[in-house]
């Protein structure tokens, strides 16, 4: 069976290669006689998955040993409410950066277990300039998305807050985790929810600097303590055994393929081949992003027509292309791009919205200022 190209934003396509392997090995894990998934998470075969992922982890981002690595389950949602939970300490102020709905929502949670600043609030449009980020020295850390998936904004480069330096800075990374090199010990906190670039849903990988740990207060629940899993080596009760499994896999297949340099220049491939497109054809579709924050991995756009939308839609999901509606709240056009996409996919369905724009012809010509 001829597969589609997946441009789902998540749970999203993982690589054939990684497929092939759980496959071969789902009922006879290692020739051990029985699945990955009856192994008991005690047993040297979990422990060892686990070594071998937080040690890659830690290989390919360049993490340095002041760095937790940690293994929680659940997803960016859970985080949203355990960032607070453990970075506010004693503190009662928390900032964050607004480019889109999940930085949005992200600071709505932090609003029951503190006060919260807003550093910059954008419309899904763009990321802030260093300058324009208004930071308290108060604030118990500054927490952003480095990646809007809904809205396709991606920062350009680590934020830098200037005028409040010592403030730890905190990134979701759950939709660009492993697509680029990171310098992580500009951050206090790193998490990203795995289901997009890493593996399937139901594992958020945390990367946390030592001195950040233990700020949680006695009334943080054990199994939302940062501490928690870091005393237990992640292990505070039975952990997603498959999840890890699979992370791991993703992880031997990032190195196999050459590791976050590539992975990145793929990526900006993939991107301009559909943003030159849009370029191209202005009378047929729409980017409502600035270009210096355009995302990578989630191409948003509109066609100027909207009674067109589901007509691409169709068109394009009977040509091989599915999983390309936007998000409910919004609308329009998403095609997320991620680590197993292949370039052939980004290309062909380059070919397509060209195609589609001849055979769609748009109603009324925009008029271009010479």
């Amino acid at each position: 069976m001829k597969r589609p190209f997946n441009f789902a934003p998540g749970p999203a396509m993982l690589p054939e290669p990684v497929l092939t392997r759980i496959q071969s090995e789902l009922l006879d894990y290692q020739g051990l006689g029985f699945s990955i998934l009856e192994a008991g998470h005690r047993g040297p075969q979990v422990a060892e998955i686990m070594r071998s992922l937080k040690a890659r982890i830690r290989s390919l981002l360049k993490v340095p040993d002041n760095y937790d690595i940690l293994f929680c389950q659940g997803g960016g949602r859970m985080q949203f409410s355990m960032v607070p939970m453990n970075l506010l300490g004693a503190g009662t102020l928390s900032t964050y950066i607004i480019t889109g709905a999940w930085s949005k929502a992200a600071a709505k949670e932090a609003l029951r277990f503190g006060r919260v600043q807003t550093a910059y609030s954008g419309s899904g449009t763009r990321a802030p300039a260093n300058e324009e980020l208004e930071v308290l020295p108060e604030s118990s850390y500054c927490a952003y998305c480095d990646n809007e998936t809904i809205h396709g904004v991606e920062f350009p480069a680590t934020p830098m807050l200037t005028d409040a330096p010592d403030v730890p800075l905190v990134a979701d990374m759950s939709s660009n985790f492993m697509t680029r090199p990171v310098d992580v010990s500009r951050f206090g906190l790193i998490w990203a929810a795995a289901q997009k670039n890493f593996g399937i849903a139901g594992l958020s990988i945390v990367i946390l600097r030592r001195d950040l740990l233990g700020l949680a207060t006695a009334e943080v629940p054990t199994l939302l303590n940062y501490g928690v899993y870091s005393r237990t080596e992640s292990v505070p009760n039975t952990p997603p055994v498959f999840q890890l499994y699979v992370a791991n896999l993703m992880a031997e297949w990032i190195e196999n393929e050459g590791g976050l340099e590539k992975l990145n220049a793929r990526a900006l491939v993939r991107a301009s081949q559909l943003y030159t497109v849009i370029a191209e054809l202005p009378d047929t579709y729409v980017s409502h992003v600035a270009e210096g924050s355009r995302s990578r991995v989630n191409v948003v756009f509109r066609l100027r027509d909207e009674a067109l939308t589901s007509v691409f839609v169709k068109e394009a999901a009977a040509a091989g292309f599915i999983n390309l509606a936007g998000h409910r709240s919004v609308g329009g056009i998403r095609a997320s791009m991620y680590n197993a996409m292949p370039i052939e996919g980004a290309v062909k369905l380059a070919d397509f919205m060209r195609d589609f724009a001849v055979r769609h012809p748009a109603k009324t010509k925009i008029v271009v200022p010479a």
